[in-house]
């Protein structure tokens, strides 16, 4: 049995969605005419109790966006060195914002708010603007790491004082809900802006929606189109998203289970070293001394366990909704074969 554990990206269309696809009404977005578009738009904006979203092609679309509006060229963003933004995007915020980066070293990519405040750069003309915060919630590189109420409401609270927008990548921001109990309207006060993903955890095949103000979204719409990324007849996949957030939000739980399962399952394993903390998702693996992350995975695919290299020691497993019940018995067995 192939187990496919590289990405929570790998899920595939339930059958219920397919439906809900296919019995789609649709019309061209670019015109503001896809009724189903507009319905998933209005459903996330009033969902986290914002005024407007906008439905992107990928988290890294709507994250590059979002950065775009709140920061002009010269000016920079303030973030973790394990963040998506910085590490995944293609070098987007340099090449599509023409802004700079200041690297902040979290806990397992979280920052403080002392952190943030430390960073903030002077009103000198000899300093980089600081223009923008970004938090990633969950954290991908940390391990999906989660934020406290606590901590987001004293970063909230100080960027609001400062007056640098706060901006959310929340591509895994359901898996962080399902562990902390926080509701999308607490994480609508927060921020500014929030990006989150459709096609991860949720099971939809494309799709992220990104949320703000009437105003910010007005202007990211432009972006949006700047970039290429008008839809046309984009209800097919809107619906996928509805259905996803109707359907398969509570689930999220049985991924962090089977994920802390994973984990179990390989702790005395002989070329584990150790395993960052499970929390939702996402197991990240340390291996031991002289044991090479593409070794290591070209030895589990042979086993038939598919899981990605997430540095040159580590490797990264994600669960999601096809990585069933079944199919972690099978890991259990096929990774001690």
């Amino acid at each position: 049995m192939e187990i496919e554990l590289r990405s929570d990206t790998f899920t595939l269309p339930t059958l219920g969605m397919r439906e809900a696809m296919f019995q789609a009404p649709l019309g061209d977005d670019v015109f503001g005419e896809d009724p189903t578009v507009n319905e998933l738009e209005s459903k996330v904006a009033k969902m986290f109790g914002m005024e407007a979203a906008l439905f992107c092609v990928s988290g890294t679309q709507s994250n590059q966006i979002a950065i775009s509006v709140h920061v002009s060229k010269g000016q920079e963003v303030i973030c973790d060195e394990l963040s998506h933004i910085y590490l995944y995007e293609g070098g987007g915020i340099m090449a599509n914002a023409g802004a700079s980066v200041k690297l902040l070293k979290g806990d397992l990519g979280r920052l403080t708010v002392s952190q943030i405040a430390a960073s903030i750069s002077p009103d000198d003309i000899h300093a980089c603007e600081s223009r923008l915060v970004s938090l990633e919630n969950t954290v991908n590189k940390g391990g999906g790491s989660v934020y406290s109420s606590e901590a987001l409401q004293e970063i909230s609270d100080f960027c609001r004082e400062v007056n640098v927008p706060l901006h959310l990548d929340g591509a895994r921001l359901f898996n962080a809900m399902a562990v902390t109990g926080q509701t999308p309207q607490q994480f609508g006060a927060w921020f500014d802006s929030i990006s989150i993903c459709l096609s991860k955890g949720l099971g939809a095949p494309i799709g992220s929606v990104l949320i703000g103000s009437a105003a910010f979204i007005k202007k990211a719409r432009r972006v949006r189109k700047r970039l290429g990324g008008g839809w046309r007849q984009a209800g097919l996949l809107a619906a996928a998203g509805i259905y996803a957030l109707d359907h398969q939000v509570e689930r999220l739980k049985d991924d962090h289970a089977r994920a802390a399962a994973i984990a179990k399952i390989c702790a005395n394993l002989p070329w584990v070293d150790t395993i960052l903390p499970v929390v939702t998702n996402i197991v990240i693996i340390r291996l031991k001394e002289g044991i090479t992350a593409n070794e290591q995975v070209a030895l589990l695919k042979a086993k038939g366990i598919r899981c990605a290299p997430f540095g040159p020691q580590y490797i990264r497993f994600v669960t999601h909704l096809n990585f069933d019940d079944a199919a972690l018995a099978a890991f259990e067995s096929q990774i001690n074969q």
